[in-house]
C-alpha cells in the first residue's frame, strides 16, 4: 500500500467516526458506509469500532464487557459472513432490571433476549480453551440487548454493524443467577413477551450452537487483536440473540422469560 493510499484509509476511517458518532448524539440516521469503507471491508469496520471506543474511554467512558452478534446462521448468511461480529459495552449503556429506557434516546430500537455471561477471571489468551472459559465465569443471567442502528432504516452490511459497534444501545441484565453447574445453556427455551404478548422465542442452541461456543469465539477473538485487548474479570458477555429480534416502541413493556435462568424486564417511556 502506498503511503498516500494509507493516508487515504486512515482519512475514510476518521470520517466514518465522526459520522456515526454524529449520528448517535443527533439521534439521527446516516447513509452505509460502504461508499467510505468498501464492501467487506471488515478489518477497516473494525478500525472505525476502535477509535469510537477510544474517544468514548477519553470521554470518561467505563468499558464493562463485550456484546457478541450474527451468532445466527440464518443471519449471517444474509449478510455474507460466516463468523459472528463483537462490540464494546459501557456502564452508561446498562438499564436496571424492570427499570424505564427512554425511547427518545435512541433512533431505531429493536430489542432482543440473550444469556449473559459475567466472568471471575481474566481471559487473555488466543488458545484459551472451553474448559479455561468455564472456570472462568462466575455465573450466568438472562439479559435484554437493545440494538440501534444509526444506519439509515437498518439497511446495514458488515461493514454497517461492524463500525457501529455491533449495532449496540443498551442492556438489561436480570436479577437472578445462576452458576453453569445449575442451568443446561443449550438446550434453555425463551419466551420474549410485549405487554405480556409473546414476540420472539428461541433457545441457547440458536446461539452459534450453544451460548459458551459464542463467548469462546469472542475470547479467543479479543486475544488474537494486535493491541493486546482482552476480557477482564467483572466483564459482561452478551453471547447473542436466542431469538428474532423485534421492534422496541415507546410506551411498551418488553420481557424475556429463560427457563433455568429467569427473567428480565425493561420499559419503554
Amino acid at each position: 500500500m502506498s503511503k498516500s493510499a494509507s493516508k487515504s484509509t486512515d482519512a475514510s476511517i476518521l470520517e466514518a467516526a465522526d459520522a456515526l458518532q454524529q449520528a448517535e448524539s443527533r439521534r439521527t440516521q446516516i447513509a452505509p458506509l460502504v461508499a467510505r469503507l468498501g464492501q467487506g471491508n471488515v478489518a477497516a469496520a473494525y478500525e472505525v469500532q476502535a477509535e469510537l471506543t477510544s474517544r468514548r474511554l477519553a470521554a470518561g467512558g467505563r468499558l464493562v464487557g463485550r456484546k457478541i452478534g450474527l451468532t445466527s446462521s440464518a443471519v449471517q448468511q444474509q449478510l455474507g459472513v460466516n463468523e459472528p461480529d463483537f462490540g464494546a459495552l459501557f456502564v452508561d449503556m446498562e438499564v436496571e432490571q424492570g427499570g424505564f429506557l427512554e425511547a427518545k434516546t435512541l433512533i431505531q430500537p429493536r430489542i432482543e433476549a440473550e444469556i449473559a455471561l459475567v466472568l471471575e477471571r481474566d481471559l487473555e489468551r488466543r488458545d484459551t480453551t472451553m474448559s479455561e472459559l468455564m472456570r472462568a465465569v462466575a455465573f450466568a443471567a438472562p439479559a435484554l440487548e437493545i440494538v440501534d442502528s444509526r444506519i439509515q432504516d437498518w439497511k446495514i452490511s458488515i461493514v454497517d454493524t461492524i463500525a457501529d459497534n455491533g449495532s449496540s444501545a443498551r442492556f438489561a441484565l436480570g436479577n437472578s443467577i445462576r452458576r453453569l453447574t445449575d442451568v443446561d445453556l443449550l438446550t434453555c427455551g425463551m419466551v420474549m413477551t410485549k405487554n405480556g404478548n409473546v414476540v420472539s422465542v428461541g433457545s441457547g442452541a440458536a446461539c452459534l450452537g450453544h451460548p459458551l461456543q459464542a463467548a469462546l469465539w469472542l475470547v479467543r477473538r479479543l486475544a488474537a487483536n494486535e493491541n493486546g485487548d482482552h476480557l477482564r474479570a467483572g466483564d459482561v458477555i452478551l453471547t447473542g440473540a436466542l431469538g428474532p429480534m423485534v421492534s422496541a416502541t415507546a410506551g411498551e413493556e418488553y420481557e424475556a422469560r429463560i427457563s433455568d435462568l429467569g427473567s428480565v424486564k425493561v420499559r419503554f417511556a
